[in-house]
């Protein structure tokens, strides 16, 4: 018996640390009778249980976008969205506040950031990037351990009819090194309701205990677990539900240990800190108890239903297999059979568990309001979509369009639990099917490219990481690397993985001095190179197709392609040849182009050229700028490249579409500071990438909180109105007498280029309109939105003075400044939350420090935010007043509690000149105010005191009788005491003090008391 328990030990160890995969023979159906419940009746069936037999309200599933916290790229667990209650900072007027007993079925992405299953989706038959969390919870004490497992019992056995004997427990069995006792609370719960005592098992920190992070709440948690064995051989143990028992902890700063709170593993559901006892692991290491308890499970739906329906696999549910059998009638590929490894041929299986999985992802996160974008959560939402793609064209042979015809389907299986998809439903199938179309030419592209480079290299070459690069979404075609890797470990080669990291950080080199653009070229035509190109009658290069792209009725642009001929290639140094060589960086002239050379603020297109009938081959473009009229393009040739060559020039979408979104807003916030700070502000420079965008202005005006915040309502009224961007070239001459018409102290060309944002530019230009007055009308180079509306929003969220007047601006746009937005307004509920505490009142001073430690560390987390910054001077100004507040009340408590141990010394010690003992005492700053309060009150003693401290540590603080001989000094007997305990110490010639570490405190005190006798006497 006890080889078997041990034996089921190890492989529960294993299912805590990562969910096992449901696989091989089953030796007796999963479930008995009754029979299997469909999908979305389970889901009901749980909601059911918690809202009408132990009165919980249903509240509904966060969208997975996260609100207001950056440390998450989607919400993964069901706490996500009640991490206000747990830290203290719920907004007390919010409907949260008044949540007692709530119980939802919460959606749930876990596909990047630190617990990221993508790449494991379809290669067995558990993993999953979408999933459903069950849970129920209870605030501030409503009901705790007891209640919490009686009511999971009762569903899992009287409502689901699991049977019994096969479920088992776990709970924490304490760690005598940490001082942690075993959870023998809940250890007796789980026996009183009948569960066999070979059913409970015990296990350690790694699988029972849960930290928030290096401080926070932490402590043990029990999980309900199946057994897919049912009692025929070993048990075959996977975690089925998760009970948390956690209690209230202060805000946690938002860059540190929320972090760690929020980023939850897919199946082990919810965040796994539980109590008695509960615990607050505090910044010294110590465990601190805390006062309010909270309620927090979770239970993945999808795990639970292949339980109920005797599934080995989650994707033989019902929640699956609508779309496993749309996907086999549109694609005609054979039926889904639940094959894996070397099983699966041609990865036909992985292939619809890859499309499947991937389809509920997409079409939940675009109807919660998030779109393909090129970084972060937009980002890795774009590789999801691609990767279902290929899996889909490549393995199944889809037609276009397939996983747009997919969307209905999700719907149909997911839509009335969330209405969103429903309600969103058309624009999701549209955006999927615009993204599917423009991968599925770059796929077609690089499938070309991959096999030509194979053909080029030897058996045990590696694939050259520049074309890798070149593909990726960090170079021209938008693959990701991880797929390209992919690709080519399908055709049994290794990619020059050395040579990517280097690329990366090049290209992340060059990115940051894109924000400073203050660099310099690396490439450029001097003096000599530009007089012979005047000298043969080049002329200089036609960029006019820059400006030719179209608004499509999704909201994207399209770019359409550049013809061009080379008509110069330049060396590293500026000589001119005739050819360049592969791997080669070189300077290409053309005749025309539709890059945009960096000019005016804006930063350089990149992209890529082709030749003429030549389309495999791609040649990077990393930037393009202006050289006396002309345009250099900088290129790593792959091979060989001629003047007089014919090729295609392509501009990187995205990264285009990111800088006139910039752009357009640039101008709508000039328009915006000169509206509300008055006609002097004047704009001293700017620039902009895809990532964000600087704005220097000269105003007499201080920018108060006030018209930061009154700035960025001007341009949301503006990006509201979705105005339409009128751009023309015109006579310079005609520019000359228009009221209102910005521009800066340059020479411009002419004609001359005029933006004019809700007004056509010759209207604009009439003498007698006086719209530059009223809107944003600029002369301007750059390439802009046709349409206002695709900013989105416009954030502030820095300044810094640059000379008296100057200021720099520092803005996002789109989903950033949105993500802003939701910070800074979770931050403002943590300072609020933080002053009601304040405003409490403190009961003791271990309190009160651990009070005035957390509003530090949410001062930093406030100064450190991406956040409005009208917003952060707020509060800056507000934690400042709270500090103070905070400081002052610990200087009282201090003081009341340094009076009382004086007062207890003073009646230990009635004479002699001089008191040396110990005393208790929370800080070092307490125990010099004693000794500084015994002083005053018997002025001819001499007095030392240590503190011993829960940690080993000492502290010790001395100060001498004023009457003392001059030989005998505080600093110096500190220094005797400190020195014997190891330590070290500081202060003058009447007071010291300093720390040391020792377990003999009567050898530290007779240290003290014999050097001050020597003194004395």
């Amino acid at each position: 018996m006890a080889a078997a328990v041990a034996a089921v030990a190890g492989r529960l160890r294993r299912a805590v640390r990562r969910s096992s995969s449901w696989h091989g023979p089953s030796p007796r159906p999963l479930s008995a009778e009754p029979p299997p419940a469909q999908g979305w009746a389970v889901r009901d069936a749980f909601l059911s249980f918690f809202r009408d037999r132990h009165g919980h309200r249903l509240v509904p599933s966060a969208s997975v976008r996260p609100r207001g916290d950056p440390s998450l790229l989607f919400v993964n667990a069901g706490m996500n969205q009640f991490k206000p209650i747990f830290l203290g900072t719920v907004d007390p007027r919010s409907e949260m506040a008044g949540f007692r007993r709530v119980a939802n079925s919460q959606k749930c992405v876990r596909a990047g950031g630190r617990h990221n299953d993508l790449e494991d989706v379809g290669r067995d038959l558990s993993h999953h990037t979408f999933f459903e969390m069950l849970g129920n919870w209870a605030f501030g004490g409503e009901y705790f351990k007891e209640e919490a497992c009686s009511m999971a019992w009762e569903l899992l056995t009287e409502v689901y009819c699991i049977p019994k004997d096969r479920l088992w427990v776990s709970y924490f069995g304490g760690d005598p090194k940490a001082g942690l006792d075993p959870d023998l609370e809940s250890r007796d719960i789980w026996l009183s309701l009948g569960i066999p005592s070979s059913h409970v098992l015990s296990f350690g920190l790694q699988e029972n205990f849960w930290e928030m992070g290096d401080t926070g709440p932490c402590g043990p948690c029990t999980e309900i677990h199946y057994d897919l064995a049912g009692g025929v051989g070993a048990p075959q143990l996977v975690e089925l539900w998760n009970l948390v028992f956690m209690q209230h902890k202060p805000p946690a700063p938002p860059s540190t240990s929320l972090l760690e709170f929020l980023l939850l593993p897919l199946l082990h559901v919810g965040p796994g800190w539980a109590s008695p006892p509960s615990l607050t692991r505090e910044a010294d290491g110590s465990l601190q108890h805390l006062p309010q308890r909270h309620v927090d499970t979770g239970m993945g739906l999808e795990r639970l239903v292949a339980v109920l329906q005797g599934k080995r696999s989650t994707y033989d549910t019902d929640l699956f297999s609508p779309l496993l059998n749309a996907i086999h009638q549109g694609c005609g590929a054979p039926p889904y059979s639940g094959r894996v490894g070397e099983a699966d041929e041609g990865r036909v299986d992985t292939a619809y568990r890859v499309v499947a999985d991937h389809m509920r992802t997409v079409s939940v996160c675009i109807a919660d309001g998030m779109s393909p974008g090129m970084s972060g959560a937009p980002l890795v939402l774009r590789r999801i979509i691609r990767r279902a793609v290929r899996f889909s064209t490549e393995v199944l042979q889809a037609p276009p369009g397939f996983l747009g015809s997919l969307v209905p389907v999700v719907v149909e299986t997911l839509g009335a639990a969330y209405p969103e998809l429903q309600k969103n439903s058309a624009q999701v199938a549209s955006l999927v099917s615009e993204e599917e179309a423009a991968f599925l030419a770059s796929l077609q592209r690089g499938r070309r490219i991959i096999d030509r480079t194979l053909k080029r290299l030897g058996p045990s070459d590696l694939f050259p990481a520049e074309v890798a690069w070149s593909l990726s979404l960090s170079g021209n075609l938008g693959l990701p690397l991880d797929l390209v890797e992919l690709m080519l470990e399908e055709k049994g080669v290794r990619l020059d993985t050395t040579g990517l990291e280097r690329l990366a950080q090049e290209e992340a080199q060059h990115r940051a001095q894109q924000a400073e653009p203050a660099q310099e070229q690396r490439l450029c035509l001097d003096i000599r190179a530009l007089g012979e190109l005047q000298r043969q009658g080049v002329p200089p290069t036609d960029d006019s197709p820059k400006y030719s792209y179209t608004l499509q009725p999704s909201g994207g642009y399209e770019f359409g392609p550049c013809e061009a001929q080379v008509l110069q290639l330049y060396t590293e140094t500026g000589t001119a040849v005739a050819s360049v060589g592969a791997g080669q960086l070189c300077g290409l002239l053309l005749d025309k182009t539709n890059f945009y050379a960096e000019q005016g603020g804006q930063a350089s297109d990149r992209g890529y050229l082709v030749r003429a009938g030549q389309q495999d081959v791609l040649f990077p473009v990393s930037r393009a700028h202006v050289c006396g009229g002309f345009i250099l393009h900088e290129v790593v040739a792959p091979e060989c490249l001629q003047v007089g060559d014919q090729v295609q020039l392509h501009v990187d979408k995205a990264w285009r579409q990111g800088c006139m979104e910039k752009h357009t807003a640039t101008h709508l916030l000039n328009w915006a500071l000169r509206k509300t700070l008055g006609p002097s502000t004047e704009q001293r420079g700017s620039h902009l990438n895809p990532k964000r965008l600087r704005f220097d202005v000269a105003t007499q005006t201080p920018l108060t909180p006030e018209l930061l915040q009154k700035v960025e309502s001007a341009v949301q009224e503006a990006v509201g109105r979705d105005e339409a961007v009128y751009m023309e070239e015109v006579p310079l001459a005609l520019t000359a007498h228009t009221p209102g018409l910005r521009s800066l102290d340059e020479v411009y060309p002419d004609p001359v280029r005029v933006v004019s944002v809700g007004v056509p530019v010759a209207q604009a230009l009439e003498p007698a309109c006086h719209a530059a007055l009223h809107t944003s009308v600029e002369l301007c180079c750059g390439t802009h939105l046709l349409r206002t509306g695709a900013v989105g929003d416009l954030v502030i969220i820095g300044e810094r003075q640059l000379a008296k007047g100057t200021t720099r601006l520092l803005a996002v746009t789109g989903e950033q400044a949105q993500q802003a937005r939701e910070v800074g307004q979770a931050l403002a509920h943590e300072v609020e939350a933080a002053s009601e505490r304040l405003s409490r009142g403190t009961r003791n001073l271990t309190e009160a420090q651990r009070l005035s430690k957390d509003m530090g560390r949410l001062i930093d987390a406030v100064d450190a935010a991406v956040m409005p910054q009208w917003q952060r001077r707020e509060l800056q100004t507000t934690m400042k007043t709270l500090q103070r507040r905070a400081n002052t009340a610990i200087r009282k408590l201090e003081l009341g509690q340094a009076a009382e141990t004086s007062r207890e010394l003073l009646k230990r010690h009635t004479k002699g000149p001089l008191i040396v003992d110990t005393v208790s005492a929370q800080s070092l700053s307490v125990l010099v105010k004693v000794v500084r309060q015994l002083c005053e009150q018997a002025p001819s003693t001499s007095v030392l005191l240590l503190s011993p401290q829960g940690t080993g540590r000492v502290l010790c603080a001395c100060q001498v009788a004023k009457g003392a001989s001059p030989a005998f000094t505080a600093e110096a007997w500190a220094l005797a005491v400190c020195d014997h305990m190891g330590g070290k110490s500081w202060g003058s010639r009447a007071v010291a003090q300093g720390t040391g570490s020792t377990a003999d405190l009567e050898a530290a005190l007779s240290t003290a008391r014999a050097y001050a006798l020597s003194q004395i006497h």
